[in-house]
């Protein structure tokens, strides 16, 4: 009787020697037992079920060692994870992370100690007092003094000279109206002050006189110095004057008046603190001050009446000791 074998999904009919047809179960067999897995499934799908039993048993993890060929085609080696080289890994990865920031941390330190030595203690930037220089001094306020203070910054750096104690310590000098410091990099300073003249200057003998500020300070002694504009109080003593109010009342008055009418002074009294007077050109004018109180108007209404032919006529003597009753006579 013939049979009917399904192979690869064709029908295969075979006869034997002796005329009658043969079963192809055992050529079919015979190519079964070197299949893939591959030919089960499509032999599963022809027949709708696969046994188990046939089909082979495979390592996969055996199959991966064994490859040896990468997926371009490189000859290369199974990758075998081992989980303490792994750690080993990390942990040195960890050591050179911790070593890398201590490296940058020590290279900023010693970037910015350098820097700090360079600005602040280094002799690029240091103050010598050969590179400190004055503006402004005059016979009254001479540079020295302006120096000497000055130069008590000097072997500083000079981002850490103080302008400002320079400045106030500067206009503590007697005749000094303002100061100002000016640094100039690298190493230099440059003082620049604006000194007045003084406001009187106080007569013991005809060989002595004494020039003081508006506030009565002694400005500097010299010799040899004009003294032309500059009025002149007679005193007995210039110490026990300078602490009396009568002439501190008087210099307030002639610091204030205007260098024109400073220039005609010729003479200056102070007996009482209201009786402060002053004499123009030898005594063609006389105005009497009083005190320093309402002195802005007390000059108002002197430069009125003196500069007005019309109102002080052929008159010499001015007294605005009470501004708002002037008395000319």
């Amino acid at each position: 009787m013939a049979r009917r074998v399904i192979s690869s999904g064709k029908d295969v009919q075979e006869t034997d020697q002796s005329g009658g047809r043969r079963s192809g179960r055992s050529i079919s067999s015979e190519h079964a037992e070197g299949r893939s897995i591959e030919g089960y499934a499509d032999r599963s799908k022809a027949e709708g079920f696969v046994d188990a039993r046939r089909l082979q048993s495979e390592d996969l993890v055996s199959k991966t060692l064994q490859e040896t060929t990468g997926t371009i085609g490189i000859m290369t080696r199974p990758k075998v994870v081992d989980f303490g080289e792994r750690l080993k890994e990390r942990r040195q990865a960890g050591a050179r992370a911790i070593v890398l920031r201590v490296l940058i941390g020590l290279v900023v330190a010693v970037v910015l100690g350098a820097v700090v030595w360079l600005f602040l203690f280094s002799s690029v930037f240091r103050l010598e007092p050969g590179n400190i220089s004055v503006v402004g001094a005059n016979e009254w306020v001479s540079e020295s003094q302006v120096l000497d203070i000055a130069r008590q910054q000097s072997g500083k750096s000079l981002f850490l000279v103080s302008d400002g104690a320079v400045e106030k310590q500067i206009k503590a000098i007697p005749g000094v109206t303002s100061a100002k410091s000016k640094k100039q990099l690298p190493n230099s300073l440059e003082v620049t002050i604006k000194a007045q003249k003084p406001a009187a200057m106080l007569k013991t003998s005809e060989d002595h006189m004494t020039a003081v500020d508006s506030k009565g300070r002694v400005l500097n002694s010299v010799s040899g110095v004009s003294v032309e504009g500059i009025p002149v109080i007679e005193v007995q003593n210039v110490d026990a004057s300078l602490s009396r109010r009568p002439i501190k009342e008087a210099l307030k008055i002639l610091s204030s008046l205007p260098e024109s009418m400073r220039n005609s002074i010729t003479k200056v009294t102070a007996a009482t603190q209201d009786s402060i007077t002053t004499e123009l050109n030898g005594g063609d004018r006389v105005i009497v001050w009083g005190d320093s109180s309402d002195l802005k108007l007390k000059k108002a209404v002197v430069d009125k009446i003196v500069n007005d032919p019309s109102v002080i006529g052929d008159k010499h003597n001015v007294d605005v000791s009470a501004p708002l009753r002037p008395i000319i006579k």
